[in-house]
């Protein structure tokens, strides 16, 4: 018998893809919640053999690949300038990590020379080893709630061993803050303050499997961040995402969580395309827009930025 809740999550940044990166209890386990695995992904081929009866086909299988889903607590290392311990999820979902000692930790999205991770999954005796991992990463805050990223990954696949759990280290985790207006003092759009019920920004990278002859791989391809948000209605005098919308115009957006020195992350889009309101909605009887805007690049790689102060 194997119990569910003793599980112990390692992930490791890889120096060579797919090579698997031996992460460690003590220095690269992860805090994570809601995980949900699945082990032996891919497809069954048919041998499609021709035979004088009746029967089923034996298969073979396929493109075998593991996915990993689970979300982290987003909430700064609470030093300045220390890359918090969750770092590694997001350099291998095609973001860069920049360190300035002592002042901030800034993310971004890149294009190229993107990294890969080791991600080592322990269930009470049971290793799942998911090499040259890469995935996607949604931010999450909603109004009086823990707030999250959620994360998906896609590994190469190798065969399960039994291997006892290692003891995770997991002091490197910061207690998170709640969603609230004393600890979320900013949400602007365009420079507007605006009362917000829930915050989602999906950085939409786009994993491919690519397994071929001399190669196997999970590599992203393109992404396409979007935001969702649902916020109190205001005069259009004030902002009118309709009219934005009909414009094609991009605004502003920013969102800081937390206060104190080296607990602060801030999420910086500096333009985000308003897309159209297909509906208006209630909630106690105040008037509520579901808010879309997609995150445009200028220069390139520069369509968002969280930063962690």
């Amino acid at each position: 018998m194997a119990f569910w809740k003793q599980k112990v999550l390692l992930v490791k940044i890889e120096t060579t893809y797919g090579t698997d990166a031996a992460p460690t209890g003590a220095a690269n386990a992860i805090l994570a919640i809601d995980v949900k695995m699945s082990p032996m992904e891919g497809q069954d081929v048919s041998r499609m053999i021709d035979l004088p009866y009746f029967g089923a086909q034996r298969t073979i299988p396929s493109e075998l690949y593991q996915k990993l889903a689970f979300k982290v607590e987003l909430q700064a290392a609470g030093a300045l300038g220390v890359a918090p311990a969750w770092g590694p999820l997001l350099r291998a979902c095609g973001v860069a990590q920049t360190i300035s000692a002592g002042v901030s930790v800034t993310y971004n999205p890149i294009s190229q020379a993107q990294e890969s991770a080791t991600i080592h999954m322990h269930i009470d005796g049971t290793r799942f080893r998911l090499a040259g991992s890469r995935g996607n990463a949604k931010f999450s805050l909603d109004a009086q709630g823990v707030p999250y990223m959620e994360f998906e990954f896609c590994g190469l696949w190798q065969v399960a061993t039994d291997v006892a759990n290692p003891v995770p280290t997991l002091t490197g985790f910061v207690a998170p803050l709640l969603v609230s207006k004393t600890n979320t003092p900013v949400f602007t759009v365009a420079g507007v303050a605006l009362v917000t019920k829930s915050f989602m920004m999906d950085m939409g990278n786009q994993v491919e499997r690519r397994f071929l002859i001399n190669s196997d791989s999970i590599i992203i391809t393109d992404r396409a961040e979007t935001i969702e948000c649902r916020v109190e209605a205001v005069p259009l005098a004030t902002l009118n995402p309709f009219a934005l919308a009909a414009a094609q115009s991009t605004a502003v957006v920013a969102l800081q969580h937390g206060t104190a020195v080296g607990q602060r992350s801030t999420l910086n889009v500096p333009s985000a395309q308003v897309m159209r309101t297909a509906t208006i909605e209630q909630s106690q009887n105040i008037v509520e827009w579901p808010l879309m805007m997609t995150p445009i690049p200028t220069a390139g790689n520069d369509q968002w930025t969280l930063v962690l102060t």
